[in-house]
């Protein structure tokens, strides 16, 4: 994601590289909608307690929000990205909390919401 945990905070070119890439490959016959808000988005592996995890990075919470209504097409799709088929289908759906400096993400495996300050964080707090 963005911030400390990104080299270069302005240059998102591998993030913005892989998105596109991603929308390309996997989710060229999905709905023009999906496609069309995932472009306002980047996409990012992570690794959370020893799990890959997908990261969507959101540009803001409307966006997230739909997008976790609509998780079946980005299941696997870790395996899709790595060819490693033991990955799981963990994805976090995540926008910025400009005001807290903190990230809200929907995680597909609890399907709550939870806040994470950082990246490599475990979760702060749970909602639903």
């Amino acid at each position: 994601m963005s911030d400390a945990q990104t080299p270069r905070n302005q240059d998102r070119s591998f993030e913005q590289a892989l998105t596109n890439r991603i929308i390309d490959d996997y989710f060229e016959n999905s709905e023009s909608w999906l496609r069309a808000i995932l472009r306002m988005c980047f996409f990012s592996l992570a690794n959370i307690n020893g799990e890959t995890v997908f990261i969507v990075e959101c540009p803001n919470q409307a966006v997230a929000k739909r997008l976790s209504r609509k998780t079946y097409p980005f299941r696997g799709i870790v395996c899709f990205i790595t060819d490693n088929y033991n990955s799981g289908d963990r994805t976090l759906f995540c926008y910025k909390e400009q005001a807290k400096g903190t990230w809200r993400c929907f995680d597909t495996t609890t399907h709550t919401w939870q806040v994470l300050s950082r990246l490599q964080s475990s979760p702060t707090s749970t909602d639903n």
